[in-house]
Order: C-alpha cells, then sequence, then structure tokens
C-alpha cells in the first residue's frame, strides 16, 4: 500500500483540501497528515487522513517511511509558513528520496514562473492527477518485479 504524507502548516487550509480530495480519489491509500501546528494537523484529519503528527520531529521521522509527500512548494524552504516550517523540516523533506508533488503556490517569497495562474483547486486537482500517474507507475515497477 502507497502512504501518502500531506505537510501543512498555519491554519490547514490547503492541507484539508488535499486530503479530502486524495481520500476522495483513492480511499484505500494511507493518508498521513504532518502538521507544522496542531491546529494544521487537526484539519487534515477532520478531512479523512487516517494518521496524524505535529511537529518537527513527526516531519522528519516520516520522511523516512513515506512514499510521497505532497504539499505546497514552501515546505522545501526553511522558514516559510511564517517561520512554521523549521530548517531541519525542509532539509528532510528534500533530502528525501521520496516522490514529491508539489503545488505552485506563489508564497514564502518563492514565485514560481512559467507556471499557468489557476486557482488552489485547480493546482491540487492536477496533484492528484500526479499522484495517480505516479501509483500507476509504482505499481508497474512492483508487479514487474514479483514476476522476475
Amino acid at each position: 500500500m502507497i502512504t501518502v504524507a500531506v505537510v501543512d502548516g498555519q491554519g490547514g487550509g490547503i492541507g484539508r483540501v488535499i486530503v479530502e480530495k486524495v481520500k476522495k480519489a483513492f480511499p484505500q491509500i494511507n493518508v498521513i497528515a504532518l502538521g507544522t501546528n496542531a491546529v494544521a494537523t487537526g484539519q487534515m484529519l477532520k478531512a479523512g487522513a487516517d494518521e496524524g503528527a505535529t511537529g518537527e520531529n513527526a516531519i522528519v521521522h516520516n520522511m523516512q517511511h513515506v512514499d510521497v509527500v505532497l504539499g505546497v512548494i514552501g515546505i522545501l524552504n526553511a522558514n516559510a509558513m511564517m517561520g512554521e516550517l523549521t530548517p531541519a523540516m525542509a532539509t528532510a523533506i528534500g533530502g528525501s528520496h521520496t516522490h514529491k508533488i508539489l503545488l505552485p503556490v506563489n508564497r514564502c517569497h518563492i514565485h514560481v514562473v512559467s507556471v499557468e495562474e489557476q486557482p488552489l483547486g485547480v493546482h491540487i486537482d492536477h496533484a492528484v492527477e500526479a499522484l495517480r500517474e505516479y501509483m500507476e507507475k509504482a505499481g508497474a515497477s512492483i508487479e514487474k518485479a514479483q514476476r522476475l
């Protein structure tokens, strides 16, 4: 089974929507809510995340145990989310071999160019589609390995 971590902070609104859409599209996936604070984690748990954990150690630790990370591009930036995302969190996420699906949200002093301006919901739909494509490729790789 694929395990997906959704990383969010501040009020957890973006993470909540990501969790809702991922669980609707893939109810069988194990979704872990990783919040920089308890409010964000709580919002993602209310949205249907299977498990949740809060804070630096939770995020750093879980980057070794998940298959995919979903969140805004700012989760790669130390001190993003008004300082809630610590340098250790950004290093753990960015340095992980985990597949990352990032939303091009132009906040956290990052401006992503050559990306079409669209409502956040459209970007989240694209992230869910990217997750579907990743799962299909991963499933094909697993099936091929099992035949060998």
